[in-house]
């Protein structure tokens, strides 16, 4: 295997690759041939895609409808989401700003996070708001203002995407320590695969399930854990018949919740996971979740 196969958060290290190269003089399809083959070693086929990476890559360049730029938005997307499936699944929005000064943290409950609504990473968790250093808090949250999230990745649906912070309500699940992800991998508006992760803040882990909620003895990037035992969401049902009702029309979604005691609530919508540049194992499983994309006709 290839070394750029374990370079892990793809984004992050591409980002790092976009800032030191001077590659804005490719145009997109040259941009994703060139960082595919930097990280997966192999040649990216657009004329016949077959993997799920390969498929990712060709919907960045030939689906593109004006409504992803508002179903990737975090905080446009809560209006969309709300609009289909209901208010009550949606977390309390406390704030949205342009800028971080302009926030009344003073005004803000002692736990809350804070987030971009752009990108993927611009987060500000807190516990304890008599600990937040707000300077650094104000640091990280510009420097992710600054960057239009479409540059590291191409991942076009973010390309006009308004910078801004926005607050929520601090949430714990079961745990009473972390909110799980229960991603719902979504085809043609069917799930079809749930990833879970856990422990993202010490030794990240990610599980795949059926929904029918049986193990999934594959990995996408983290490696999982066949001896932890996570229950399925005690609404697992509803979960899926939501995410089905959300990613209807679109041949590939993925819709993110967050499971808290009896209740399920909206986490973000995704249609790139990991870009299209995560890693299978073993390889035949990506070949076996891309068969399950059906691609649209070009719309560009």
């Amino acid at each position: 295997m290839k070394w750029t196969a374990y370079v892990r958060e793809p984004r992050r290290f591409f980002a790092g690759v976009a800032k030191r190269m001077p590659l804005g003089f490719l145009n997109d399809e040259q941009y994703l041939r060139f960082i595919y083959r930097l990280r997966t070693g192999e040649r990216l086929d657009l004329d016949d895609p077959q993997t799920y990476n390969e498929k990712l890559q060709w919907m960045k360049l030939y689906d593109r409808r004006p409504e992803y730029t508002v179903m990737v938005d975090k905080y446009a997307a809560k209006q969309w989401v709300e609009e289909r499936i209901g208010s009550q699944y949606i977390i309390p929005t406390l704030g949205v700003w342009e800028h971080f000064d302009q926030i009344d943290l003073d005004g803000l409950p002692d736990q809350f996070v804070l987030k971009c609504t752009h990108d993927s990473g611009g987060l500000v968790i807190v516990k304890d708001k008599s600990k937040l250093d707000r300077e650094a808090a104000r640091r990280k949250l510009e420097k992710c203002l600054r960057r239009n999230y479409y540059d590291i990745v191409r991942e076009w649906a973010y390309k006009d995407v308004p910078p801004r912070i926005i607050a929520e309500q601090y949430m714990t699940d079961e745990s009473g320590r972390e909110l799980k992800d229960y991603k719902v991998f979504t085809f043609d508006g069917v799930p079809r695969l749930i990833q879970v992760d856990y422990d993202r803040f010490s030794d990240h882990k990610r599980n795949l399930y059926t929904p029918q909620w049986r193990f999934v003895d594959a990995e996408i990037d983290y490696p999982n854990d066949p001896a932890r035992e996570i229950p399925a969401p005690q609404k697992l049902e509803e979960m899926l018949t939501l995410a089905a009702e959300l990613a209807k029309g679109y041949p590939h979604i993925r819709v993110d919740f967050y499971s808290i005691r009896d209740r399920i609530y909206f986490g973000e919508l995704t249609l790139y996971h990991g870009a299209g540049l995560e890693t299978f194992r073993p390889p035949e499983f990506g070949r076996t979740v891309g068969a399950w994309m059906k691609l649209p006709e070009k719309n560009r």
